[in-house]
């Protein structure tokens, strides 16, 4: 009980003090207004894409915590975790004094959010659907920063290497592509899913870039019919070649008898600067 009454008072203390700091009327991504320090210098990323996001804009020394799976930058992991994505724990935020919380619309849940901001501290949150989604989450977060140029220049620099991979696979044949998330149930990535996206963009084709669910259940029958040409795997995922090699019906699949995988590490699963990483990857592996 003393503890959750220190805690409090703390709270209280962030939020007087967030709100002393306010300056500006910012709108988030979800179309929510709030107001933000001019000079955001304590920073918590909810995300391990946020995290990734502010580091690639220079504000790396404002970063006071981060959450739990945070890899990239490698220098990011030396902050402290608030938590999972999900449900961040809201003492180990208010712990760390921040003056801003920037988070991710479609990971970050409302309860969590809500608990935080009752605190007074604000919580920005974007939504960075598909790769022009992720430029704009970078200059929304460039803007709250305070380092606008920042994002400019590195959405420019960003657009570019696109555009690099673009131009080296246009006009190549697309490599049919079965990308599974799960082995059982058989879940897979739909039309509208940004991987399907990324890995149109390295010039592939997923074969179930038809589903309209973007995490859609599918049968063994249904992936043979489509006839893939080769699977796309995340490195250190359960799945592996050798598994399948062994389990009823991924077996029989050609592309399983055959050794026909590619593999990506999962810069692929981040929406932020990292993922241009993993996009460049897939188009060497796809056309060499």
């Amino acid at each position: 009980m003393r503890n959750e009454t220190l805690a409090l008072i703390v709270a209280m203390i962030v939020g007087v003090c967030s709100a002393s700091w306010a300056q500006r009327q910012v709108q988030d991504e979800l179309g929510r207004t709030m107001s933000v320090p001019d000079k955001p210098l304590r920073v918590v990323c909810l995300a391990p894409s946020i995290t990734d996001t502010v580091f690639a804009l220079g504000a790396g020394d404002d970063v006071v915590g981060v959450s739990d799976y945070t890899k990239f930058p490698a220098e990011a992991q030396k902050r402290p975790s608030v938590g999972q994505v999900l449900n961040p724990s809201v003492e180990a935020v208010v712990a760390l004094h921040p003056d801003l919380l920037i988070g991710v619309g479609d990971l970050n849940t409302e309860a969590a959010v809500l608990k935080i901001e009752r605190l007074g501290i604000p919580v920005f949150l974007v939504v960075p659907r598909g790769i022009s989604g992720i430029y704009r989450s970078i200059e929304d977060i460039g803007k709250i920063l305070n380092r606008e140029r920042e994002a400019r220049e590195l959405v420019s620099s960003l657009r570019a290497r696109e555009e690099a991979v673009r131009k080296r696979v246009a006009g190549k044949p697309a490599v049919r592509i079965f990308m599974p998330l799960s082995d059982d149930p058989v879940i897979t990535i739909g039309k509208n899913a940004f991987l399907t996206e990324l890995i149109a963009a390295a010039g592939g084709k997923s074969v179930t870039d038809d589903l309209a669910q973007d995490w859609p259940n599918i049968s063994m029958e249904a992936i043979f019919v489509r006839e893939p040409d080769y699977l796309l795997l995340i490195e250190g995922s359960p799945m592996t070649i050798q598994d399948l090699k062994k389990r009823p019906g991924w077996k029989n699949l050609v592309c399983v008898k055959q050794n026909r995988i590619f593999y990506i590490d999962d810069r692929m699963n981040y929406s932020s600067p990292a993922v241009f990483g993993a996009l460049e990857s897939l188009a060497r592996q796809f056309h060499p």
